[in-house]
């Protein structure tokens, strides 16, 4: 029988198409990726890739045991959340994807608590503006700003938040409107809906400076850099920041907490999801 090893290391390949790409996805080096495939090319005595310089592509054969595979690693993790969704202890990991500036602001007061309650449940927290696949268990809990329309998961509705124009009060009191520099995100976030309305508040203008997270836009705000979509409970809580427009905030987006059905009966996950939902249950009410 071929090693699951090997298997396993020849599917991240195939998804990723290089192998770089495939030791990131299994946090290795890409010559041992590149190792264990040729190791099962030895085992079922197949050609698995065409290797043309730094291009790989799947052979015939190659595309047929990719797809045996995935449906392996499919079962072997629907086996492994029924194990871990039966679980009563209130012991063991949760691992929780959501944004990062979110995810300091938010979501560390009920993760502490959470744990002085339950010391034997152990969080590790990834801040990620991807959406991590609890399918897979990258994650066993998700944040995300956009409700999840692909796959059968639960999705609870958390809270609320408002963004809007920021810029710190120096600038704002010494720039024109006219003449204000705008901070954004990397033309891959045209789409979201803060980067959008950023866009048509420039009426024509350009974004000057560009990061890929709201701490970096955060900091170059604070250094009279231009103004950027900041949600409130980042730019509100800042005495140096202003907004930059009177009004209504621009822009409200759904927070939506996530986790995968087969997990909901681990004794683990229900105390985090709990914990984090009494929090902003007790935000709202405040």
């Amino acid at each position: 029988m071929a090693d699951w090893e090997n298997l396993r290391h020849f599917a991240a390949l195939a998804e990723a198409g290089t192998l770089s790409g495939a030791a990131r996805q299994l946090h290795v080096e890409h010559a041992t990726v590149a190792r264990r495939v040729a190791a099962l090319e030895a085992e079922l005595n197949l050609k698995l890739m065409d290797r043309r310089g730094r291009k790989l592509s799947l052979t015939v054969d190659g595309e047929r045991i990719a797809a045996l595979v995935e449906g392996m690693e499919r079962e072997a993790r629907a086996i492994d959340r029924a194990a871990e969704g039966s679980r009563s202890e209130l012991t063991g990991s949760v691992t929780i994807s959501a944004p990062p500036a979110f995810a300091a602001a938010m979501l560390a007061r009920p993760l502490v608590a959470m744990r002085r309650q339950h010391p034997g449940i152990r969080i590790c927290i990834l801040g990620e503006t991807r959406s991590a696949s609890l399918d897979r268990r990258e994650a066993d809990i998700a944040i995300r700003l956009s409700r999840p329309t692909d796959g059968d998961l639960i999705v609870v509705k958390l809270t609320e938040l408002s963004f809007q124009l920021y810029g710190s009060r120096a600038y704002l009191d010494q720039t024109s409107p006219a003449d204000r520099v705008f901070i954004g995100y990397d033309e891959s976030m045209d789409m979201t809906a803060q980067q959008a309305a950023l866009i048509r508040q420039m009426e024509g203008r350009s974004i000057c400076l560009r990061a890929n997270t709201l701490e970096v836009q955060h900091a170059l705000v604070r250094e009279s850099g231009g103004v950027a979509m900041l949600p409130d409970f980042m730019g509100g809580n800042d005495s140096t920041l202003a907004p930059a427009a009177a009004g209504q905030p621009l822009v409200m987006r759904d927070v939506w907490l996530v986790f995968h059905p087969d997990m909901k009966g681990s004794a683990v996950i229900r105390a985090v999801v709990n914990a984090v939902r009494e929090d902003f249950r007790s935000d709202a009410m405040s």
